[in-house]
């Protein structure tokens, strides 16, 4: 008779593309353990996001402590826990050392760490698409017999629990409807600006579908309120919600978008995990076999983003926004 598997640790640690991608698995594993209590270790950017989920009945953060002595803690903390299995959904050096930290003795474990007693063993496992590495790995753990691990085959990952969680709509003063807004992530992280399609060019586009009917608004972190205020200058009236949005709130203004629009970074992913119709830009700086958003997505992809041209991109708008007539 198989052990009941009561105490599950799961491991992700960052970012947050690859975390909203890993929600699809996360919803795996709480299927597959519906008693269990599972406690997901991961960093402090998605504390709230993470203790809002329904897959988890506990949340720690320090999975990447900064001193010897925060290794340790947590060392013994996991070991005190006595969890009866470890989803590493990670699968870096980072959690590796955990592993690591762990022995003789460490709890059964699904990953990659050397000696880990679930191996994924797919030698092709670094040139699958995070989806399906992830639903191949919770094969090979037993929990996902039927895993679909065919290119394109997982499902993405479901953000229908933060929308349950969306403020009801506000009627709208005089009876005038608002207009149709479509949102712009203009921003990367700063060390890979050749994920970026030029701001001028998010301007460009920003009139063409101002002028057709749909308001602008820009989101994104504190650090690229610049690059909004730059939009700003093509488009007067294009909304700066940069630094102004956690992770679910902006789930929930993207869910109710025409269309998303931005370059390969997290907050494109958790957009387009909300159904929101997404373009989204791939440079010769990342694979979107490897990791692109899955969904009601449109990927554009140029060697440099700087050659992709304001018309291809309005003519995709075109196709993919969902507002009643024009554009």
């Amino acid at each position: 008779m198989a052990r009941e598997i009561k105490k599950i640790l799961v491991i992700k640690l960052s970012a947050l593309g690859d975390f909203v991608l890993a929600l699809a698995a996360m919803k795996k594993i709480r299927e597959a353990h519906k008693k269990a209590h599972i406690t997901l270790l991961t960093t402090p950017p998605f504390e709230a996001l993470a203790k809002s989920c329904p897959y988890f009945n506990a949340v720690e953060v320090d999975g990447k402590p900064e001193s010897f002595g925060g290794w340790m803690e947590l060392r013994g903390r996991i070991k005190k826990a006595r969890y009866d299995r470890v989803y590493d959904l990670q699968t870096s050096a980072a959690s590796a050392r955990i592993f690591n930290l762990l022995r003789p003795f460490p709890p059964e474990w699904s990953g990659n760490a050397w000696g880990c007693s679930l191996p994924h063993r797919n030698k092709n496992r670094d040139h699958m698409h995070t989806l399906e590495r992830h639903a191949d790995q919770l094969k090979y753990a037993g929990i996902w017999p039927d895993a679909p691990i065919e290119p394109g085959q997982a499902p993405p990952p479901d953000l229908s629990w933060i929308l349950r969680k969306a403020p009801a709509e506000r009627p709208v003063a005089g009876g005038v409807q608002p207009r149709p807004y479509v949102i712009f992530i203009p921003g990367s992280s700063e060390k890979r600006l050749d994920k970026r399609w030029p701001v001028e060019k998010y301007g460009e586009l920003g009139q063409q579908l101002y002028a057709r009917g749909f308001d602008i608004v820009v989101v994104g972190g504190p650090q690229e309120s610049a690059l909004a205020r730059q939009i700003q200058r093509y488009v007067g009236k294009a909304r700066d919600l940069t630094g102004r949005t956690d992770f679910a709130r902006l789930a929930m203004i993207a869910a109710k978008s025409a269309l998303v629009i931005g370059n390969d970074t997290g907050p494109v992913h958790l957009a387009a995990a909300t159904g929101a119709p997404t373009i989204v830009f791939f440079s010769k700086a990342s694979n979107p076999d490897l990791a692109a958003p899955r969904g009601h997505v449109m990927i554009l992809r140029a060697d440099e983003l700087a050659d992709l041209d304001v018309a291809t991109v309005a003519q995709a708008s075109n196709a993919l926004a969902r507002t009643p007539g024009a554009a």
